[in-house]
């Protein structure tokens, strides 16, 4: 029964820690994704100036050019060219300010999920017949729409500097809300058609940004470093560069988790001394009877540890298994945190969490869990060998 205990506390310890390892990467990986899928995307191209103040004239230089070479790169899946500015947005109640998106409909429904996410109304889709066209196009998030007190089809106005570095103003018709995983993107965010803003801003074609979306993000880095000798003259960074810390947040979580586990096995540790304990206190004849016939206080000391050592051993694996089953369950079904989602959402995570299992937690744990089975059986051993041979036997 002891065993049994001890076996099933190191698994229990070991699938609590691996799972919270699997919870959190699940999360950070979501984020990522879903920050990638509807604002940073891969990569992003700029021009150099843009950065530092986001002056509508510091357009990207041979921007279509640019966009068509880097269509052709095998690495990339699609491109979208933008134009970014900022303004405020009117509605017959309050103002706010936000970031305007001019975009190709069909190039941004590949790059970004926005598209997806459209709640009411449409994404740029050809006006229905009853509806008509007053005025330009816009599309918003449900959280900017509640914010100016405006439904599907109301009129807003975006105020912004112009080209020429006039106060320029234009009337837009909401034709969709979207409600995308990022509730502050949403309530920042417009998206309006590129040549609509172009002709307002006085900018014509040019494009402030290029958004990139690679085949497998994992080669961000390496395509940025062709693109860069490729296009000297520009800014080219991925999502890391653009959003450090979320790339801070994703290294943040695998240290946070090791420690987890190490309290988790700290605490496994003081479980496996205790039975071990009582089982070296039990046996105090039998450890006097092997005294006495000759073995000596190494040999006792090794076997208390050894036998510690095997009962983990064996918990390790069914730890593992038990992490497997429900881990790959939870990845296919999700958690449900709905009862969470106003905090979910305000930083940008979903309501539905996917656990991700890496195997490179594997070794690791299970190296760190051997360790602590070795660290639990030295102090059981070393009141083994205390045992005084006569006095032991003597126990009843």
């Amino acid at each position: 029964m002891r065993s049994i205990v001890v076996i099933s506390s190191v698994a229990v310890g070991l699938f609590a820690g691996m799972f919270m390892m699997a919870f959190f990467s699940g999360l950070a990986t979501q984020e990522i994704k879903s920050a990638v899928e509807i604002q940073l995307s891969h990569i992003q191209i700029h021009n150099p100036a843009f950065i530092d103040d986001k002056d509508v004239n510091d357009t990207i230089a041979g921007a279509s050019a640019i966009i068509a070479g880097v269509r052709n790169d095998s690495a990339v899946k699609t491109v979208s060219g933008r134009i970014v500015t900022t303004g405020m947005i009117s509605s017959s109640s309050t103002a706010s300010g936000v970031e305007i998106h001019g975009i190709v409909p069909s190039d941004e429904k590949a790059v970004s999920i926005i598209s997806q996410d459209i709640t009411e109304g449409v994404y740029f889709s050809p006006p229905t017949p009853d509806m008509g066209r007053k005025g330009n196009e816009i599309v918003i998030g449900k959280k900017l729409a509640e914010k100016l007190g405006v439904k599907l089809h109301s009129k807003i106005v975006l105020t912004f500097q112009s080209a020429k570095g006039d106060l320029t103003a234009g009337s837009f018709r909401i034709i969709g809300i979207f409600t995308s995983l990022n509730s502050g993107f949403d309530e920042t965010t417009v998206f309006t058609k590129f040549d609509d803003l172009g002709q307002l801003l006085g900018t014509g074609t040019g494009m402030q940004e290029i958004a990139v979306i690679l085949k497998d993000g994992k080669m961000s880095d390496l395509v940025e470093s062709g693109l860069k000798r490729k296009y000297p003259s520009t800014l080219i960074q991925t999502w890391k560069e653009l959003s450090p810390e979320m790339a801070l947040l994703n290294g943040l979580f695998d240290q946070i988790m090791y420690i987890v586990i190490g309290i988790i096995l700290l605490a496994l540790m003081f479980g496996i001394i205790n039975t071990m304990l009582m089982a070296v206190l039990e046996r105090q004849r039998e450890f006097g009877m092997l005294m006495a016939i000759g073995m000596d206080k190494p040999r006792v000391f090794f076997m208390v540890v050894l036998e510690s050592v095997i009962l983990t051993c064996v918990g390790i694996p069914a730890g593992m298994l038990l992490t497997i089953g429900v881990v790959d369950y939870l990845a296919k079904h999700g958690i449900d945190l709905s009862s969470f989602s106003q905090a979910l959402t305000s930083a940008g995570f979903s309501n539905i969490i996917y656990p991700e299992l890496q195997t490179s937690m594997f070794l690791p744990v299970s190296l760190m869990t051997a360790l602590a089975a070795i660290l639990s059986g030295i102090y059981p051993a070393i009141k083994a060998l205390q045992f005084k041979p006569a006095e032991a036997i003597r126990k009843i």
